[in-house]
């Protein structure tokens, strides 16, 4: 985390001379490290193969076995819908929602760090973060419903 943490100040860094003002300097710089942070996750959930192995390696080895199991495409295309679903579910709450779930899930920051981040009591990021939780929820209770 701490590689994303950096990565996401020398980007705001080398960003400062095209900062316009439109927006509060800490949305600016929040939006640069929420970025740097999708990024980073996308690339290592790119990562979990190696290509330096060799494919009849790979399936000899203990520690691939695990792929043999659970990365057929039926688990792989189910596995991607519930991401979409889940993505789709956040974008779709309310501002203050979105943010403290965010925080707390991707960014991986503690309650109290969210609740200085929001500026407001601890007590409203736990709600809040429930309350985000409880949404996601229920939407994959709906759609296992359907299923």
């Amino acid at each position: 985390m701490d590689d994303v943490v950096q990565d996401a100040f020398v980007k705001a860094y080398r960003a400062i001379p095209k900062f316009r003002g439109d927006s509060q300097f800490f949305t600016w710089l929040y939006r640069i490290a929420t970025n740097t942070a999708k990024n980073h996750l996308v690339a290592k959930a790119r990562k979990h193969t190696n290509p330096d192995i060799d494919v009849y390696e790979e399936s000899a080895s203990n520690e691939y076995t695990h792929l043999q199991e659970y990365e057929n495409p039926e688990n792989l295309l189910e596995s991607r819908e519930l991401e979409l679903l889940i993505k789709e579910t956040v974008q779709n709450l309310e501002p203050e929602l979105r943010s403290a779930i965010t925080l707390r899930e991707h960014a991986g920051l503690s309650y109290e760090q969210i609740a200085q981040i929001m500026e407001c009591p601890v007590g409203t990021v736990r709600s809040r973060i429930f309350r985000a939780r409880a949404s996601v929820s229920e939407r994959i209770r709906d759609r296992e419903k359907k299923n």
